[in-house]
């Protein structure tokens, strides 16, 4: 197999030890690519990037793709983290570009806290992997997350019933980005209660 399209770590917690989960036809030298891109997009200003809105620029790529096309754009797999869902290979990924000298991380004060800022260092192979239509998507992606929302406000947009639901560590497929909260009508009652009724009849 080739060691691009080799399915990277997935470290998911479950109670207190680690396991390691690899999910079908995920394209790991495309999801990496994506990750140098949206680092190298931003290092006029790395300010504008954090840990977190890199997260959620992967998410809408990713569920993006899936939601217009069927099919995942990577096929890396989410699962939930405090802040949202994360791809559970980012830190893995982030560490070999930083070791391959593509990129560099680095902590910088942030209020109370401390943030991570991102700045390439090589341009990206995205084109390799990409179309130019994808690489406007992209960065229109990139542009909304970072100069529209802070970081919590861009968390919030993630935050839905699937992931209120899931246990920390837990999968979320990209299919749960379809779901939107709805108000349950006194028709969907009635529906319902005769669903059961011809159950149980």
């Amino acid at each position: 197999m080739d060691s691009g399209t080799l399915n990277c770590e997935k470290q998911v917690l479950n109670g207190d030890s680690m396991t390691l989960r690899l999910p079908v036809g995920f394209e790991r030298s495309k999801f990496k690519a994506l990750v140098h891109y949206i680092c190298w997009r931003t290092q006029d200003n790395p300010a504008r990037l954090g840990a977190t809105k890199l997260n959620k620029i992967l998410w809408y790529a990713e569920t993006g793709t899936f939601l217009k096309t069927g099919k995942p754009l990577t096929g890396a797999r989410y699962v939930k983290r405090q802040h949202g869902p994360v791809p559970a290979c980012i830190p893995a990924v982030v560490n070999e570009l930083v070791e391959e000298q593509k990129i560099f991380v680095r902590d910088v004060p942030f209020f109370k806290f401390e943030k991570k800022e991102y700045i390439s260092l090589q341009d990206p192979e995205i084109d390799s992997f990409f179309s130019a239509s994808d690489i406007g998507n992209f960065d229109r992606i990139i542009d909304v997350v970072c100069d529209a929302h802070t970081a919590r406000s861009i968390s919030d947009r993630t935050h839905n019933e699937p992931w209120h639901l899931a246990e920390l560590g837990e999968a979320l497929p990209l299919f749960t980005a379809l779901a939107l909260p709805a108000e349950i009508t006194e028709a969907d009652m009635q529906w319902a209660d005769e669903k059961i009724a011809a159950l149980k009849a």
